[in-house]
Parts: structure tokens; sequence; C-alpha cells
């Protein structure tokens, strides 16, 4: 049995969640239930960033205390557990005392690379990262697009430059794998540019008093992004009394693969190597690296009132049908876009008119000649359904191609009906052959879709068992 240690990113908490966070928190799904399936034991791992400048600063402009600003909307993130179906092990908030104590104990261990200096530098919040003038377009934050701030204050530094030609080999020789190749290569230019030292505090005083104390300094607060990205060990019991599990899955493990967005890259593949190598800690072994989700072409902004809501999505839709969009419609590591037209095209073709009339109109055939099914399947269907098996073996991290290919099967039952018109059959052993071979192929559909669209998964299971049609997806 594998062990496999799988993770979303943890989002900051000023805001409620938007589709973007839906997405990375769907593809993490489908890669931990992909390896259940497999028979793994695995661990999966989401949460919430709490300890930014960023949430100070919306909870202030909201008027409201931090702690039940950033406390609501922790739920808002925790409760798309239920709504998209998603199979998290557990959900670390920064916040909490077992975050505080990994936190701490990593910044110790990683001590003979920290000091301190006074400091000048152009500070992004919506990054909360410092930027170079190199770095900004027109003076502006590449992400964010605004003006950095600048900061001068006595800060403690990480020694970044020491780990620059260790992290490159291991990126370079695919010891931690970056995935996409475009994002390896954005990563090795960075690291090509030349490494600088990083400023890894900030004053409690700037801070407002929010975050972790650095160990043994009260006057300064841990950078954000050194504690939150601690939180994937503090999780597994790093810094705790009983580190087991993050022996079992962190220490001990090759396989921990690391879901994030393309704007934390350079966060996970170089800063938090950095850290891990200094700490002498074992490495992650897969940075999945997904795209952004536009709206009709436009990013999602509260100003433009185009951001989506998963939760209104999910309500008018369903969870499956949302799941389904995407993993189909955006690509798997690269940028997509929403519309609801692109949504209910999508729905109404593959969904309604797809897998769902595909099962409703067999099972209304099967009841209403009163065919038994349980011949052999023919073998040009065995074949079909173990190549398309086999193509979803090759390629499964492509979730859009993968259920491509799964909708191949759909569309070549689709076509066997049509050419066979069971309807018009009267010999009772052509149509027992006919059903078998479609009711084969739904039950191994049944079986694909397990990762993707679980409770669709589990109601054609469940149809095919009780012969009751009832619509997967109701026509829109």
């Amino acid at each position: 049995m594998k062990k496999v240690f799988v993770s979303t990113s943890i989002p900051y908490v000023n805001a409620s969640p938007h589709l973007g966070h839906a997405l990375e928190l769907v593809q993490a799904d489908v890669i931990a239930r992909h390896h259940r399936l497999l028979g793994d034991r695995v661990f999966f791992l989401s949460g919430t960033d709490e300890n930014s400048l960023k949430n100070v600063r919306s909870a202030e402009n909201a008027g409201e205390n931090v702690a039940d600003f950033v406390y609501k909307n922790y739920l808002n993130f925790y409760n798309l557990k239920e709504v998209l179906n998603i199979s998290f092990d557990d959900f670390i908030r920064t916040t909490e005392k077992r975050h505080f104590d990994g936190a701490q104990k990593l910044w110790m261990a990683c001590k003979k690379d920290i000091y301190k200096k006074k400091y000048s530098g152009l500070y992004c919040v919506g990054c909360e990262e410092y930027y170079k003038e190199d770095d900004l377009i027109d003076g502006l934050c590449p992400e964010h697009k605004v003006a950095p701030e600048l900061i001068e204050e006595e800060n403690y530094f990480f020694k970044l430059s020491n780990y620059q030609e260790k992290i490159k080999e291991l990126i370079e020789k695919d010891e931690v794998k970056i995935i996409p190749q475009s994002r390896k290569n954005e990563i090795l230019s960075f690291i090509n540019s030349g490494l600088q030292d990083f400023c890894i505090s900030r004053t409690s005083e700037r801070a407002k008093g929010w975050g972790i104390d650095v160990p043994g300094d009260e006057t300064q607060k841990m950078w954000v992004w050194f504690d939150a990205l601690s939180n994937y060990i503090n999780a597994l019991g790093y810094g705790s009394n009983n580190e087991s599990k993050f022996l079992e899955f962190w220490q001990n493990n090759d396989l921990k693969i690391h879901i994030i967005g393309k704007g934390i890259n350079r966060f996970h593949s170089v800063y938090w190597l950095a850290m891990l190598l200094s700490a002498g800690i074992s490495l992650p072994k897969t940075l999945f690296v997904h795209g952004y989700i536009t709206v009709d072409g436009q990013k999602m902004s509260k100003s433009l009132g185009n951001v989506i809501n998963p939760y209104n999505l999910v309500e008018k839709y369903g969870c499956d049908a949302v799941r389904y969009f995407l993993l189909r419609e955006i690509p798997a590591l690269g940028d997509g876009d929403f519309t609801f037209e692109k949504f209910e095209k999508r729905y109404n073709s593959d969904l309604a008119g797809g897998i769902g009339n595909l099962l409703s109109r067999t099972l209304v055939m099967i009841n209403k000649k009163n065919v038994i099914f349980n011949r052999n399947p023919e073998a040009i269907f065995v074949d079909k359904n173990q190549e398309v098996n086999k193509k979803i073996k090759d390629n499964f991290i492509q979730f859009n191609d993968t259920l491509s290919e799964i909708w191949e099967l759909v569309s070549f039952c689709d076509k066997y009906i049509e050419e066979k018109k069971p309807w018009a059959i009267k010999d009772k052993d052509e149509n027992e052959i006919v059903f078998s071979n479609i009711i084969y192929s739904l039950k191994n559909i049944s079986q694909m879709l397990k990762p993707f669209l679980p409770d669709t998964a589990e109601k054609i299971e469940e149809q095919i068992k009780t012969l009751r049609p009832e619509p997967l997806f109701p026509r829109i």
C-alpha cells in the first residue's frame, strides 16, 4: 500500500471563496479519490491562511474584530467540503495552536540561516511579498496591478542565496517535479536570475499585533508566508507531542503532492524548498500548478461585479454539474474561462443529453422489454472499454482530457443504440446481447467517474441495480 499526501494551498480569508478556490479543491479531491481507489493510504489536507496583514486590513475596512472576521470567512471555506463533496481528511487554520507550535519549531530549525537587518523595500499586501523594482510592471505589482508600499524597518531575513544551486538541481532533475513544464521553466528562470535573501518577519506594530511571534522576539511577527507554508507539516503533527503522522506521510513518504495556483508557484518551488532544506526536513515530490479562471475573458474582481460564488452555482445546478464544468471545461494545468452560457451548454450536452440520457433511455427500454442483461459483453465493447481505461490511466492528471475520453465511450454507446435500434428488435437473444453491452459500459463509466463525479457514479450504480430511472441531470 502506497502512502500519498495531497494538499491544496491555504487561501487568505480576507473575503469569501470564489470559483477559483473551488477549482483547486475539486482538482485536489479528484487526485485524492483516485489514489484511494487504487488502494493507496491517503492523507488529504486543506486549510485557511488567517495570519496575513491582508486579513487584518479587510477586517478593519469591514469594521469588524479581526478574529471574528477571519472565523466567519474560515467557515465559508470549510463548508465547501459539503457543498462540493470534498473528501479532505484534515483542515488546518493557521490561528490554531498546533500551527503556532509547528511554525515556531520550523523557525528554530532554520535558525542557522536567519539573521536580522534594517531594510527598505516595496511590499504588496495582496501578495504579502516584497518586490524588486525590476519585478514591477509600470510600477505596479504584476499580480494585483497596484503600487506596492515602501516599507522601512528592521526585520529578520532568511539566507535563500545559500540554497540556489541545490534548488536548481532538484528542479532540473525532477527530484521535485513541477507540472506543467512551462511552470518549471518559469521557476528555473527565476532561480537563474539570482536568488536574494528574503524578509521573513514584520514588526508587531505593522502587523497590528496579529500573527505568530518570532521565537524569542515579541517585537516581530513571522512573515505570513513563512508561517503559512509550514501548515503542510504542522497538520501532520510537526511540533507536537505526537509526530507519527508527520513521520508516516511526510518524512518517510515519497508521494507528496501540492496542488497550487500559478500565482504562488515561487513560494512553494523556491522558498518552501529552501526552508525545508535548511531545517533538514523531507521535500515534496510534485507541485501540480493550475491556472486561473476568468469570467467572460476578464479576471474575477469585486469592482467588476463578476466574482462567481460557488455556493450559488451549486445551489442552482447541483454539485456534480459544477465539478464537471471545472474539470472538463477548464484545462487542468492552464487558464480557462467561465460564462453561464458555456456552463449551461456543457451541462445540457454532456450531462443531461449525454450520460443522463444514455442511462435513462437504456433503463426505460430494459423495463419496457423486460430484458435480462447478464450476457458477456461482445469483444468490440470489451476492447473499447479497455482502450478508454488505458487512456485514462496513462493521462489521468489531464482531467479535461480524461473526461473527454469517458464521454467518447458515452458517445460510442449512443451510436451503437442508434445503429441497433433495440426498440424495434423482437428477438429476445439479440435484445439481451445489446443491453448487456450497454450495461457493461455504463458500469465501467460509473467506475471511471468515481473520482470526478462521485454522487453521479453512485446514482448510476443504484439505478442499474433497481432499474428505476431518475434524471441524473434534469435539462435546463
